[in-house]
């Protein structure tokens, strides 16, 4: 057989397949940064200029995505006052005050970023959406560092820079127009390489400078072609009316759709976690028309949310913290994507930074046995998550997939972004069981390597698959 021009091909790899053994294993050719072919494992025969990478029978699953972290805000846990009640109110508080020091650390800003860009990429995140504070705590220092960053990493990872506003867009409930945090914004997102405009609207002064809020981001994203990212509905309070609807007639006034390329998302939004059937069936009906995506955060939501009250009860289980990724698509045909948010700071004191311990947190919390459910979790982290933020696209050339089925099994045409799990010899372990030893390819290209150093005391350093 001749040998055929590919730049790279991945050998003896397992795919997440339904309908094929457990043991076929495959060779992905990929050409141009797409996967060129898939064929059976020894079958193809590449020339002698291709790379080939011994995947040693590990699972290749889709890289993974980041749809919602905070660059500038992740590890500053040692860098504020003691968490005395662990609320949000005072996770705001402490926060806010150690982010004054921002300016005056440059140096520990981008040393925080960059390592979570690299353990990100290392545990096989090739494309993030990443929010950086734009106030007049830290004026333009973390946007400065996070467009830096994204120029730094752009043949390794997919950065999405987002110009968020944390902090209040009006000063007082009184306040008629806008205060100097949104004019920090309007000058924010009109710098080159912002590609979103976000806010958290729930931390105005009321409901009706909260609505303000998002007309004003809403906007901004209109006027310089971004992507908008709102912080919304987070609570667990039956009686709040959730913004997500207000968010909704917007779009619709906007004439906002899914041809122009930018979505809407929503991030944590734990409020429609207490959503009906029937008020489910009415954000499917319109998420099918408007572009609106939703992002759930667990480590965060779970941790803040759901806390008892002063008589010490508990209204919400914990599970109902967080909106229930499976259930939702399995009830109701809406897919949320999951992702990381924080790790040690004051809104989220625990976590990894690798997406597939949110899956395998994701079985347990909702309690999911079955393979489509973790299919779903699976996809959360990682195409459900990049169509969340815009990057995944459906422009193949038109060839079919090894399994026809949920889009975690790549095709003949597809960007060749992949992790490979190396010691997983089932795709379900990669879910349940994720291994530390990973090879992260983009764009066709082997980005980052990661394996760990073993010894013990009985085998030594005998590397035991």
């Amino acid at each position: 057989m001749a040998s055929r021009n590919f730049d790279i091909v991945i050998r003896n790899v397992r795919l997440p397949c339904t309908e094929h053994s457990e043991t076929s294993a495959w060779d992905i050719a990929c050409l141009g940064g797409r996967v060129h072919s898939i064929t059976s494992s020894g079958s193809c025969m590449p020339h002698d200029e291709a790379t080939v990478i011994e995947a040693d029978g590990g699972v290749l699953v889709p890289s993974l995505c980041h749809s919602h972290i905070h660059l500038d805000k992740c590890f500053i846990l040692g860098q504020c006052d003691p968490l005395v009640t662990g609320s949000l109110p005072e996770a705001l508080q402490v926060t806010n005050k150690a982010k004054a020091n921002f300016p005056k650390d440059v140096d520990n800003l981008y040393a925080r970023a960059t390592y979570i860009i690299r353990e990100s990429v290392e545990s096989g995140v090739t494309a993030m959406r990443a929010f950086v504070e734009v106030d007049t705590t830290v004026g333009f220092t973390c946007l400065d560092m996070g467009l830096q960053l994204a120029k730094e990493w752009v043949e390794v990872c997919h950065i999405q820079i987002v110009a968020f506003a944390q902090e209040a867009l009006y000063e007082s409930a009184a306040s008629t127009e806008p205060g100097p945090n949104y004019n920090l914004l309007c000058d924010a997102v009109s710098r080159s390489g912002v590609s979103v405009v976000g806010s958290a609207p729930w931390v105005e002064p009321d409901r009706a400078n909260a609505l303000k809020n998002i007309e004003l981001v809403l906007s901004l994203a209109e006027k310089h072609h971004l992507h908008a990212d709102f912080h919304l509905d987070y609570n667990l309070d039956p009686g709040a009316v959730p913004m997500v609807w207000d968010v909704l007639q917007q779009m619709r006034q906007r004439s906002w759709c899914k041809s122009n390329g930018k979505r809407v998302t929503i991030g944590h939004a734990t409020r429609l976690g207490l959503f009906s059937a029937g008020e489910w069936a009415e954000l499917k009906c319109a998420t099918d028309i408007l572009p609106l995506e939703i992002v759930a955060l667990p480590q965060s939501d779970i941790y803040m949310m759901g806390r008892a009250d002063p008589s010490g009860r508990i209204s919400v289980p914990l599970a109902g913290r967080t909106i229930n990724a499976p259930q939702v698509y399995r009830d109701h045909g809406i897919r949320v994507a999951l992702s990381v948010n924080n790790v040690e700071n004051a809104f989220t004191p625990q976590g990894s930074l690798d997406p597939l311990t949110l899956a395998s947190l994701g079985v347990a919390l909702f309690q999911v046995g079955t393979e489509p459910d973790w299919r779903v979790l699976l996809r959360s982290v990682s195409t459900t998550s990049k169509e969340a933020i815009g990057v995944m696209h459906g422009d193949n050339d038109g060839g079919k997939s090894v399994d026809e089925g949920d889009g975690i099994v790549p095709r003949v045409g597809d960007p060749a972004d992949f992790v490979v799990v190396h010691g997983a010899h089932r795709w379900q372990s990669a879910v349940l069981s994720p291994g530390f030893d990973r090879t992260t390819f983009y764009k066709g290209n082997v980005v980052a390597r990661r394996r760990a150093q073993r010894w013990n005391a009985n085998t030594g350093g005998a590397n035991i698959n």
